[in-house]
């Protein structure tokens, strides 16, 4: 079952504004029913501030309300077409760690697979042209300090996207 975004911030909105059981948010927010009691308590996630699931078009109030009419009945999220692309893109956001080996990556790449187009590394690492040119011009900032590693296991692409890119060369 796919969670909510943001479940305990929906808990929490649930708990306060609802009269469901607590297995039936829970189960909603992929939870267990005593941390759901500890939020009611106010013990657990007192600082959260709670998200209206109405709101951002995960439940309906037609949904809430039959719920609870019926303790056995559980809550389905409403099918958000901006929320599952979202979902379903996955995060484009790189950590800085991350960031920093893409040079390593770019310059594997460069070394064994020469003919790789600028935008086919662009694309496969996710980067941008006047880092991949710097990088094959050799002059990069760091270039002494870069060390070749293959993307894969970097995890910056896959091996699949990489055997893609090195066919489409070769026709």
């Amino acid at each position: 079952m796919t969670l909510p975004l943001m479940p305990k911030a929906t808990a929490v909105w649930l708990v306060e504004n609802t009269s469901l059981t607590f297995k039936q948010i829970g189960e909603f927010c992929g939870m267990h029913s005593l941390e759901v009691q500890a939020i009611a308590d106010g013990d657990v996630a007192s600082h959260i501030v709670g998200m209206d699931p109405i709101t951002t078009n995960q439940l309906t109030l037609e949904e809430i309300k039959r719920c609870e009419a019926d303790e056995n009945a559980c809550l389905t999220l409403a099918t958000n077409p901006e929320i599952e692309k979202l979902l379903s893109k996955g995060s484009k956001f790189l950590s800085q760690s991350k960031r920093m080996i893409r040079p390593s990556a770019i310059l594997w790449l460069v070394k064994n697979h020469p003919d790789l187009t600028d935008g086919q590394i662009i694309r496969l690492i996710r980067t941008t042209k006047p880092t991949v040119k710097a990088i094959r011009e050799r002059t990069h900032k760091n270039l002494n300090k870069i060390q070749a590693q293959n993307p894969v296991t970097l995890g910056l692409c896959s091996e699949a996207d990489l055997n893609a890119a090195v066919a489409a060369i070769k026709k």
